[in-house]
């Protein structure tokens, strides 16, 4: 019994001390050579590196959920989720094609400028307002199951409560990200993804040399579904790759987030080249996790023990009940802390700069020391919230993550695809004083069709939500002759 206690011990403290590691580790890169102001907060004076931002976005889509939720769905669905990652990758080419040129062009820092000059003032500050709301809960939800694995496996057993363990962690993104803003994202993601990635891969070679010499690689991938051909399915292959792409050109192409970063980069060209290599790392990064997850399976099934039925603790499980060596659970928790910052960090930055340029009053603005100012107290406000949705998450739960996240996303990123579309591809103004009306009619629409073909629809969702506020904004269309300023241009 002492021996356990000991032992126990040793582990806790090894876990706390790689705990401290990191952080030390982020703080050194995010206070080196440090830089200060709104350009370098809001773009990092357009002057990064195409490279470093793609390796650094890819860590931050992934996210903690990635690591958790995708490597679950093995068991359950096979590799379907692969029709979705096909359909990622697709959209990222229309995204580097159609949107990226666009606000180049127009020397954009908050995306949704556009949409002011195009419709109007209630259009751009209800696509900021929808921006604010996804990003916001999709974020809370990847760093809530980051926060909870962490608290679970490291100070849980010390006796701290959770919503401590929440607190200092928002508490840490807000240190290092109000150094900086994206100039400090830059530096800080590329750190994470290395640690991500490592993670991953060891955490693969591990589980693979705890299966017995009868499991075949080839032969259990033979027996994986890759494609659904069943049109009524809703992981069918049409509507998955349709629905990636639309997830990738709205949650990345639509998205303050993601693409402030891709405005840093010093040229359309160089953002180009970063959208498509990102873009094409997505497809074997997540084949990677699914067959993880797979190996996982594999592991639980000859030692007699039953897979879990909730997608998101295949892997935290396996790890927990020490099936894996033990040095998989440092592993483990450096991949989620890792994964939970790269994704975080930016939607503190993103939301502060979406705030800040949106909201901040016109003669505040036009205060460089002022202006400062006002992102500060929103970059706290920012961390406020953080809080707040961790502990909401804490209370409510959910068993996979990833389909809430993306469920999410088809609600209120749809009036934002359905905005961007009539914006682009008409030439039509708007009654600007119904935009809002409109974006809160189209997910209200959904919902109601979701309720009434017992939740039938899938990712799908998501198409149908932007077509149904192109629509509307058609309804509202303006009659007269004049063309908006943007188009004159």
């Amino acid at each position: 019994m002492h021996y356990l206690c000991t032992s126990l011990y040793d582990i806790f403290s090894l876990m706390i001390f790689i705990l401290i590691a990191y952080i030390l580790l982020i703080l050194a890169v995010a206070f080196y050579k440090r830089q200060s102001g709104n350009d370098v907060f809001f773009t990092a004076e357009r002057n990064s590196s195409w490279a470093m931002v793609a390796f650094g976005m890819l860590g931050a889509s992934l996210s903690g959920i990635s690591f958790i939720s995708v490597p679950g769905m093995a068991p359950s669905s096979g590799f379907t989720y692969m029709q979705l990652v096909l359909g990622f990758s697709l959209g990222y080419i229309i995204v580097a094609k159609v949107l990226l040129p666009l606000y180049y062009k127009l020397n954009l820092t908050n995306i949704y400028e556009y949409l002011e000059q195009r419709l109007g003032s209630k259009s751009y500050h209800t696509a900021s307002l929808f921006f604010i709301l996804s990003r916001g809960l999709g974020s809370a939800a990847r760093l809530y199951v980051s926060a909870f694995l962490i608290h679970t496996f490291i100070f849980a057993p010390l006796g701290i409560p959770f919503p401590l363990v929440a607190i200092l962690m928002v508490a840490f993104i807000y240190l290092y990200t109000s150094v900086g803003g994206i100039h400090t994202l830059v530096k800080t993601d590329v750190i994470q993804t290395v640690f991500l990635l490592g993670a991953l891969i060891i955490l693969l070679l591990l589980s693979y040399n705890q299966l017995g010499e009868s499991f075949s690689l080839g032969e259990t991938l033979s027996q994986q579904s890759f494609i659904v051909t069943d049109w009524v399915a809703k992981n069918n292959f049409v509507k998955y790759v349709l629905s990636g792409m639309l997830i990738t050109v709205c949650m990345t192409g639509l998205d303050q987030d993601m693409m402030q970063k891709n405005l840093t980069c010093r040229t359309l060209q160089e953002a180009q080249k970063n959208m498509y290599s990102y873009g094409f790392m997505f497809l074997p990064i997540n084949f990677a996790f699914l067959l993880l997850g797979l190996y996982v399976g594999g592991i639980f099934i000859e030692n007699g023990i039953t897979i879990p039925a909730e997608n998101d603790m295949l892997l935290p499980e396996v790890v927990r009940m020490g099936l894996l060596p033990e040095v998989a659970t440092y592993i483990f928790i450096i991949g989620i802390i890792s994964a939970s910052l790269s994704s975080a960090d930016s939607t503190f930055v993103s939301l502060t700069t979406t705030i800040s340029t949106t909201f901040c009053p016109t003669q505040i603005k036009g205060n460089e020391g002022k202006f400062e100012n006002f992102r500060k107290l929103t970059h706290i406000a920012v961390g406020v919230f953080f809080c707040l949705m961790l502990m909401v998450f804490y209370f409510v739960g959910s068993d996979n993550m990833i389909d809430l996240l993306f469920n999410l996303a088809s609600y209120t990123y749809g009036p934002l695809l359905g905005l961007f579309a009539f914006s682009i591809f008409t030439k039509y103004k708007i009654n600007d004083k119904l935009s809002p009306i409109i974006c809160i009619i189209s997910p209200s629409i959904c919902l109601a069709a979701q309720f009434l073909t017992n939740n039938s629809f899938g990712y799908e969702l998501l198409l149908l939500n932007g077509i149904i506020t192109f629509v509307g904004l058609l309804l509202i269309k303006r009659n007269d002759n004049t063309e908006c300023k943007i188009l004159n241009k």
